[in-house]
């Protein structure tokens, strides 16, 4: 067991360094809502990661004669418990590099750590903080500063649907430069996302690991995204699978009636199969695998793939 553990490490750290062009620290000196105990981190067999003590960005950029001057800034499921930061990650990042688009890959950290002086807040501000970064360093990374958006898979989801409703257009009396920059992202692309967190529909694991056993009628209302639109949400793309056993597709549908009630662009792609946690697809033929295109087509419309910055 030990044996395969220590290749599961060597396996995931040579993915990194074979794909990731740059890793970065999203904070420097003290990071927010840590009470500073460092405990450890984990990777468990299946290359997913827990308990993240000092949360990174992984930027993956496209060659430069296909870049279209867009980003994503990549948020994984995991329930808030862990991410799946392969499947709903670096091979995200990997797949939008090959459409000429920037993917930002987020190792946020997580409410269930113990060493978190706010649980409900961390993994957005840490969120916050990347688009904050890419935003920051897009003239360096050849990024189109009003090309920004944010996607996120099942908890992840949640967690970029609540970046893209609460959000700031720079904090401009901090001290630090990056905190002075927007975290408004331009787009948002929700896989199989939680959305609510209360009523039928909620997503109980992620919502017990974000809030607590008790939250209070204020925090679910908070962090229920579809209760959370405005006309100045970003516009989105959202993908989820009928038969989804995990996260209720009701969460997706909720969300785009939010959106458009507020006269938000949006669109939506219910699949018939696929059920929950399928990343890029399952490679079975059926229609859900052609999520992808779906948003890649959709990010032409909106004029995302076009030339120029």
């Amino acid at each position: 067991m030990k044996t395969t553990f220590i290749l599961t490490i060597v396996l995931y750290m040579t993915f990194q360094s074979l794909y990731a062009q740059e890793t970065l620290k999203l904070w420097t000196g003290k990071i927010p809502y840590s009470t500073g105990l460092i405990g450890e981190e984990e990777i468990t067999d299946q290359g997913h990661v827990r308990n993240i003590q000092d949360p990174d960005i992984t930027v993956y950029l496209p060659d430069k004669e296909k870049a279209t001057g867009a980003a994503v800034v990549i948020c994984p499921g995991g329930g808030y418990w862990l991410l799946a930061i392969k499947h709903e990650g670096h091979d995200i990042a990997r797949w939008f590099n090959s459409i000429g688009v920037a993917g930002i890959v987020v190792k946020n950290r997580l409410p269930t750590s113990d060493n978190i002086t706010d649980k409900s807040e961390v993994a957005m501000t840490d969120a916050q903080r990347a688009v904050r970064m890419t935003r920051y360093h897009a003239e360096k990374w050849g990024i189109a500063p009003g090309k920004i958006g944010i996607m996120g898979f099942s908890a992840g989801g949640h967690l970029a649907s609540t970046v893209g409703t609460h959000f700031d257009l720079g904090i401009k009396d901090a001290k630090d430069p990056i905190q002075q920059v927007s975290c408004r992202p331009d787009f948002m692309v929700l896989v199989y996302p939680v959305i609510s967190m209360s009523g039928d529909i909620m997503h109980t694991g992620s919502m017990k690991s974000l809030l607590g056993e008790n939250p209070s009628d204020a925090q679910m209302l908070r962090f229920s995204n579809e209760k959370q639109v405005t006309k100045d949400t970003p516009p989105a793309i959202l993908i989820h699978s009928s038969d989804d056993t995990g996260v209720p597709v009701a969460n997706s549908i909720g969300f785009y009636e939010a959106l458009l009630a507020h006269g938000v662009a949006a669109e939506l792609h219910l699949f018939h199969s696929g059920g929950h946690g399928y990343g890029l697809g399952r490679g079975d033929g059926t229609s859900h695998n052609m999520w992808p295109q779906n948003v890649q087509a959709w990010m032409k419309d909106m004029n995302l793939l076009s030339e120029g910055k």
